[in-house]
Parts: structure tokens; C-alpha cells; sequence
């Protein structure tokens, strides 16, 4: 019986060990704030769009896996979705915010959510400087938490 109790410890414990590898880091929307913005032409499209500059911090968080709640707002009725630090009415879109208050999240399969319900989702993060077809923030795999 005691053989089997020690067992058990030392696969508890080495449970415990591996699945702290592979936590996602729970962040908050002011981690995210770590970054200045500059207005420039691009001559693709003709247009001029905010491009960042990240600071230490967020660049710190890229290719990590990390949570984070917020607002789900639909971008069109493909399904895709972003996470925003405010609701709706006041999001990037519509003037209230900064680019930095958004995350673009990116599924392995479909997912729907009503505008403005409360949520934290799990995934890989990746900073895009410069493609102006995406969000500067993306969560990659992403997986609905609660």
C-alpha cells in the first residue's frame, strides 16, 4: 500500500511539473498598452493607416501562449471575431479606443458569439507591425476558456 501511495506522489508531482510548461500566462489589456503608433502612407492601398512600435514589454509576450478577457465583437458574417478591452460602442472602430484595445482572434474551427458577450480565450500571441489586413494583436489557435 505505501509503495503504491508514493507512486501516485511522484506522478502527481511530475503531472504537476509538465503542465507548468505549458500554462498560458494570464494577461490583462494594460500589458498590452506597451506600444506607440505612427501615422504612414501605404502605397499599396493608397491610404494611410497606424503603424506600431512596440515596446519591450509586448514584444516580450510574442510566440507566447497567453489569456486574456474582453468583449467579442463580430468583423463580418464569415464568422470572424476579435476580443476588445471596451463593448461595442466604444471600441477602436467606432473612435473610443486605440488599435491596442483589440486582438484579433483566430480559430482552428468556427466559432459564434454575440456582440459584447464576456470572455476569455487561450492561444499562441503574435504582434503584426505591418500587414494592415489583419489586427496588430492576434491570437493564434484560438481557444474559448469560458
Amino acid at each position: 500500500m505505501r509503495k503504491k501511495i508514493i507512486i501516485l506522489l511522484i506522478f502527481c508531482l511530475a503531472q504537476n511539473v509538465v503542465s507548468q510548461g505549458f500554462e498560458a500566462k494570464n494577461i490583462t489589456w494594460s500589458d498590452l498598452k506597451d506600444v506607440r503608433f505612427k501615422k504612414r502612407l501605404n502605397i499599396d492601398v493608397g491610404m494611410f493607416f497606424l503603424y506600431p512600435t512596440f515596446g519591450p514589454k509586448v514584444t516580450a509576450l510574442d510566440g507566447q501562449e497567453i489569456m486574456i478577457k474582453g468583449y467579442t465583437i463580430p468583423i463580418d458574417t464569415e464568422g470572424t471575431f476579435v476580443v476588445s478591452q471596451y463593448p461595442m460602442a466604444m471600441c477602436f472602430f467606432c473612435g473610443k479606443a486605440g488599435p491596442e484595445s483589440m486582438m484579433q482572434l483566430n480559430f482552428n474551427k468556427k466559432q459564434r458569439f454575440k456582440t459584447d458577450e464576456i470572455h476569455s480565450f487561450k492561444g499562441k500571441f503574435r504582434l503584426n507591425p505591418d500587414n494592415v489586413n489583419e489586427l496588430n494583436y492576434i491570437l493564434e489557435e484560438a481557444i474559448l476558456i469560458n
